[in-house]
């Protein structure tokens, strides 16, 4: 894909998700044959650390530019990513790697799998009441502006929309839209603000288990294929664009 998700935006991340039916429970042995085997695509990969509860992330040190990779096994899935990166494509290769090596690596198959998912994020930052730049963006000139902005509105305090979508007869493909504030009513009561980035998540979601199993890669090329076909035809249009000029008239 040749459009630069991350030029329309502070910041931009893709992250993967495979929840599985089973705990994974690998042993110290294949655990590091598994991250090995990333680390010699991606030298890069060798901050490891662990937690309580036996998750564990191996990370790259961020760039110049703050572009990082990372994955992380937990004890009920298996999560991983590229923040910021500089072309899709690349995260792809990142994620056909993982894809092909872990379940050779972690042994589990399609019949463990839950649910994979793919997320955009699209962070851009704001000083202000972060619900109140989204409801007079994206809802200044509808019918629910006469709740949001009525006579008996002080300050609009949560406006953060979640749209879901089925791509597919059965539901088993869907999609999902979010807008995220992060503005307190501590800061509306106060006038008092600090940057905080105004998330929008693009959030594709494929089940197993409903019609005939789609292998890992097929799944993973089906979600990336729908994720930038949305992204470009509706999220950055309709979502991110406009609260970006909504941000820039207010600086």
């Amino acid at each position: 894909m040749s459009t630069n998700l991350g030029a329309v935006c502070d910041d931009f991340y893709v992250s993967f998700r495979l929840f599985l039916k089973l705990q994974l429970q690998p042993e110290r042995e294949t655990l590091l044959h598994f991250f090995d085997r990333l680390r010699k695509a991606y030298p890069g990969l060798c901050k490891m650390q662990t937690r309580e509860e036996g998750t564990v992330i191996v990370e790259e040190e961020p760039d110049d530019s703050g572009s990082r990779r990372w994955v992380r096994i937990d004890r009920d899935s298996l999560r991983f990513g590229h923040f910021a990166p500089s072309d899709l494509d690349d995260v792809r290769r990142f994620s056909d790697l993982i894809v092909t090596q872990a379940p050779f690596h972690l042994t589990f198959s399609d019949i463990d799998f839950d649910h994979l998912e793919l997320i955009y994020g699209f962070d851009l930052e704001y000083c202000g009441n972060h619900d109140q730049l989204v409801a007079e963006t994206l809802w200044g000139d509808q019918g629910s502006g006469g709740f949001l902005f009525g006579d008996r509105t002080s300050h609009v305090i949560d406006a953060q929309p979640y749209f879901g979508i089925a791509l597919s007869p059965e539901c088993d493909l869907q999609a999902y839209a979010e807008v995220k504030s992060r503005t307190s009513t501590y800061e509306v009561r106060n006038a008092s603000y600090e940057p905080q980035p105004i998330s929008i998540f693009l959030t594709l979601r494929k089940y197993w288990g409903v019609d005939r199993p789609a292998s890992l890669r097929d799944a993973v090329t089906l979600l990336f294929d729908n994720a930038d076909e949305l992204a470009t035809d509706i999220i950055v249009p309709n979502f991110v664009n406009p609260l970006a000029a909504a941000i820039a008239s207010r600086s």
